[in-house]
């Protein structure tokens, strides 16, 4: 055998290692966070799909969407618990998210969700709920208010992402969602991304309110760093913006009362760019702007989301519980 022929044929095996090496730590870490973080609640079969969902309280129903990168966990920390005290709490894995399953190999579309979850809390029971969304989780409930409008009774956004933007995709999600890049990646964020990475890819995203306590050990990044829901989140990242291109000029066909709230120190969804258009598209909508607040105000502005939460239910004429 030719010595360059040879050469080839031990940098190939080399790589298959390698390669093999990747997998299997990517599946141990992936191991590790699902025994760590479990399933909080039901594993239900909607359209042919699992969808994980946590349901708590009494009262009025609430169903509760997380963001990009989260789970059921962003809100089960705090938030859910205590509306569960005046509401019935419906909290649902987004597709390829937490426990739910990926619908496609695509990238769900934030109408697809909408479809999804919809059907997922009636499975569940609620009725006419109210639907509050967090960032992306946003742009997925307002695609229910525009395509499911009698399937709810008002409309809370919190971050929300719901007008289209100039900035380019990052260079993080660009290369986890191309079609020959994202595969070759992922593995290797999967088995090596360090402790310390995360920790502070967290940080950047409360900034400039600080990260809760007990946040990171029960929200379980492990869950969001699984390779099919690494790229999942960052093919339905990629779609999003020409998604909401299509979905806002319908904004304006929304009647349910609608609550938007929003920090002014907010630079991962803008305010001016996002939540006053869409402000000023709903007529019944009311904004909240949280002065010197960020982006996840879910947990550093409960109190406020609480309180838009009961505007909401009181005009919807619900009467929460408690």
């Amino acid at each position: 055998m030719p010595l360059a022929t040879k050469i080839l044929a031990l940098l190939i095996l080399a790589l298959a290692v390698l390669w093999a090496v990747v997998q299997y730590r990517a599946r141990m870490h992936e191991a590790r966070a699902e025994t760590t973080h479990p399933p909080e609640g039901r594993l239900i079969e909607v359209d042919g799909h699992t969808v994980h969902a946590v349901v708590m309280g009494e009262g009025p129903d609430v169903v509760l969407i997380h963001g990009s990168s989260g789970n059921t966990r962003d809100t089960t920390l705090s938030l859910a618990p205590r509306l569960a005290r005046e509401f019935r709490v419906f909290i649902i894995d987004r597709p390829g998210l937490g426990y739910t399953d990926r619908i496609n190999t695509s990238g769900a579309t934030i109408t697809q969700q909408a479809d999804l979850l919809s059907a997922a809390a009636a499975k569940l029971g609620a009725e006419e709920p109210i639907v509050v969304g967090h960032s992306y989780g946003g742009a997925v409930a307002l695609a229910w208010a525009v395509h499911h409008p009698q399937e709810m009774s008002a409309l809370v956004t919190l971050s929300a992402a719901s007008h289209p933007w100039s900035t380019g995709l990052s260079t993080y999600y660009k290369l986890l969602s191309h079609p020959v890049a994202g595969p070759l990646v992922i593995p290797l964020i999967t088995a090596f991304v360090p402790d310390a990475k995360v920790e502070q890819a967290v940080t950047e995203v409360f900034a400039p309110d600080a990260v809760p306590q007990g946040y990171m050990a029960h929200f379980g990044p492990g869950l969001t760093l699984r390779r099919n829901s690494l790229r999942a989140n960052a093919l339905q990242r990629a779609n999003l913006l020409g998604e909401i291109e299509a979905l806002s000029p319908r904004y304006p066909e929304i009647e349910v009362p609608t609550e938007i709230l929003h920090g002014t120190a907010d630079d991962t969804v803008g305010l001016s760019i996002h939540s006053e258009p869409l402000a000023r598209a709903i007529d019944s909508a009311e904004l909240t702007t949280l002065d010197g607040a960020g982006h996840m105000i879910q947990h550093s502005e409960e109190d406020a989301v609480v309180q838009a939460i009961r505007r909401a239910a009181e005009r919807a004429g619900l009467r929460p519980g408690g």
